[in-house]
């Protein structure tokens, strides 16, 4: 893992000086505490009616592979390329054995640079010969081109500043505020984005003027002109041929041996090695499959919490034992008002997923043991574990029903229940679920997954802010993810538009961000992209039976785990929100979100505000979530908009 940086010029006022370049670089250092690299070019005169731009690029590591060699920026054998890549390209052994054979001579034994010649063999089509998660900056000098680059499920961030005579880059937004004359100008479309989703889709940043490289996606700068396009999608994978065949046991091999692989491709190492363990089917199995690829006893590691709700440190010790790890487990009481600026810092945009704090201490207290860490990210959305989508599948059968049955359900008999806390909370969700059922499937979907939805948004909002919106909506990020799998259920598409939007913008931000931050490198093996095109080819009917998800997990793996592994309920990653916001957050919340400070900034009615809070500590209705969103916009504008 690394961080990369760096510019592109033909403007000689745009140039970007050894100064800048340091500063770009040093505010990636947290991602790269090994080393630094610097690579530079300067503006030239024009040939063949050319101007030969100017270049800069920056380069922190961290080292993982070939430490004493490897260091980046790299260049070819003439050095008329130069890359600085952030990641790790996982089959470079196998790549390097077929460069060698074609005529190329490596200067290092690490994975970063055969992407430099396989770029020369095979252009900018050569990411499909890549297996691995990247984000990479190539310069190729004799034909004035940089490529862009970022690995299929987004698991390694890209942004980027397109402007008139030049081209900035980075990793993450704080390196490329260090250029000066970058704006901080906030996009009010983006805002709408942060508060419906908890994050900021890609393309869109919080600045108007920089954009996310989404996943998946090539972009090319020649000539003054940048061209973005996909490269790969889990739809080449629609087929139910598994099915159709009727041959049970050809995708459960298929699986066993696909998942296998990417796992032990993952173990590749020149450092210690170990794994998340949360005691949940998908991180236990990824566990499992290391214990027995390995010749030695794997190192797991664990967070626990006082609130047992929200505390699986028993599963994961249960697998452990049964596993035979090097379990490590930390017991850490979670202070949101001391972590929340740290976390402000390292996510450089509004980032509202409260499971981002559990990340960073379990990042923070895995990186005193080992350098890599696997964990099972990605096995919710390709096997459909996430509850939501019994929900799905429920709100499809209630759709057969007559219109006035639907009625009598929303209308909701729950009401008549005696008024318990649990029996409120059923109360609660039953009619988020059957308040949406007028709508259609794909649109009632982007409703549950909503923080602030369109009503509560337009309550919120002050009217200036509202006449500062576009007529965009944000549900379209989602509902045009859904219009690229148009031959599947409501199900298997609701996952796979999870996958390519909730996976990369949410979870797969909270990871890189909470990791790098404590210099450790995550390793996802269900993201290799055999495994997703995989899962995403499987019918719904090998994947949820009922209403129970990972069915064909449970039939390829059962044997490695505990049968109760696989039966447990779904706790998810997270903190007691709700109860922070009633005690130990509310004073806090109170002088934020109601300081003339933060309500002068112009977005929001402070009457709505009052009534979030008032509603929330007072039990009438659990608004955690709306405001997180709201006290972590607001410290987001005092570090990064104020200062």
């Amino acid at each position: 893992m690394c961080g990369i940086t760096g510019a592109i010029w033909t403007d000689a006022n745009k140039a970007v000086d050894g100064a800048a370049l340091r500063r770009m670089t040093d505010a990636l250092a947290h991602r790269g505490p090994d080393d630094e690299g610097f690579y530079t070019s300067p503006l030239g005169p024009r040939a063949n009616g050319r101007t030969i731009a100017g270049a800069a690029l920056g380069f922190r590591r961290l080292a993982i592979i070939d430490l004493a060699g490897s260091r980046q920026p790299l260049s070819n054998e003439d050095d008329s390329i130069h890359l600085v890549f952030n990641g790790e390209v996982y089959n470079y052994r196998q790549l390097h054995k077929r460069l060698e054979g074609s005529g190329h001579r490596f200067k290092t034994a690490g994975d970063a640079e055969t992407l430099i010649h396989l770029y020369e063999d095979e252009g900018p089509d050569f990411l499909r010969h890549v297996v691995g998660m990247f984000a990479l900056a190539l310069w190729d000098a004799p034909r004035q081109r940089l490529l862009l680059a970022r690995d299929r499920l987004g698991q390694k961030p890209l942004v980027y500043r397109m402007e008139s005579g030049r081209l900035l880059f980075a990793s993450e937004l704080k390196s490329l505020l260090e250029v000066p004359g970058v704006p901080r100008e906030i996009d009010p479309a983006a805002l709408d984005e942060y508060l419906t989703f908890q994050y900021v889709p890609h393309p869109n940043t919080i600045f108007r003027q920089i954009r996310k490289l989404p996943p998946a996606h090539l972009a090319i700068y020649e000539d003054g002109r940048l061209s973005v396009r996909r490269y790969w999608s889990p739809a080449a994978a629609e087929s139910d041929d598994f099915e159709v065949r009727g041959q049970a046991d050809e995708p459960i091999d298929a699986l066993r041996t696909t998942l296998s692989r990417a796992v032990e491709l993952r173990l590749q190492s020149d450092v210690p090695l170990g794994a998340f363990l949360s005691g949940g089917v998908d991180s236990s199995l990824v566990v499992a499959l290391m214990q027995r690829l390995s010749n030695q006893q794997v190192k797991t590691f664990s967070v626990g919490f006082p609130v047992k709700e929200f505390d699986e440190s028993h599963y994961a010790r249960r697998v452990a034992q049964h596993l035979g790890t090097e379990h490590h487990e930390f017991r850490v009481e979670p202070n949101a008002v001391d972590v929340l600026p740290q976390l402000v810092w390292n996510f450089d945009e509004p980032f509202a997923d409260s499971s981002a704090i559990p990340t960073y201490y379990l990042a923070k207290m895995t990186r005193d043991h080992v350098t890599v860490a696997l964990s099972g990210d990605g096995g919710d959305e390709l096997f459909a574990g996430y509850p939501r989508y019994r929900a799905v599948r429920l709100s499809a059968v209630l759709d057969t029903l007559p219109r006035m049955v639907r009625r009598m359900l929303a209308a909701g008999f729950w009401q008549r229940l005696p008024a318990s806390a649990r029996q409120r909370s059923w109360s609660r969700r039953w009619k988020r679920f059957t308040g949406a059922m007028a709508l259609d499937p794909q649109r009632r979907y982007a409703e549950w997954v909503s923080i602030f939805n369109l009503p509560r948004r337009a309550a919120l909002y002050t009217d200036a802010f509202l006449a500062r919106l576009t007529e965009s909506d944000p549900l379209d990020f989602l509902l045009a993810a859904y219009r690229r799998f148009p031959k599947r259920d409501m199900v298997t598409a609701s996952s796979l538009v999870d996958l390519v939007t909730y996976l990369p913008c949410d979870l797969m931000t909270k990871v890189d961000v909470a990791t790098m931050a404590h210099g450790l490198e995550c390793r996802q093996p269900m993201l290799d992209h055999r495994v997703v095109e995989l899962a995403a080819a499987l019918p719904l009917s090998l994947k949820m039976r009922m209403w129970r998800g990972k069915r064909i997990l449970r039939a390829a793996f059962g044997d490695l785990l505990p049968a109760t592994i696989f039966r447990r309920r779904k706790m998810g990653f997270g903190v007691p929100l709700d109860h922070w916001f009633r005690h130990e957050l509310k004073e806090f919340a109170h002088q934020v979100l109601l300081d003339p400070r933060s309500l002068g900034r112009g977005y929001f009615r402070e009457s709505v505000v009052r009534q979030l809070l008032e509603e929330h500590v007072t039990g009438v209705f659990d608004h955690s979530a709306r405001l997180w969103s709201l006290l972590v916009l607001e410290l987001w504008h005092q570090r990064w908009i104020d200062r």
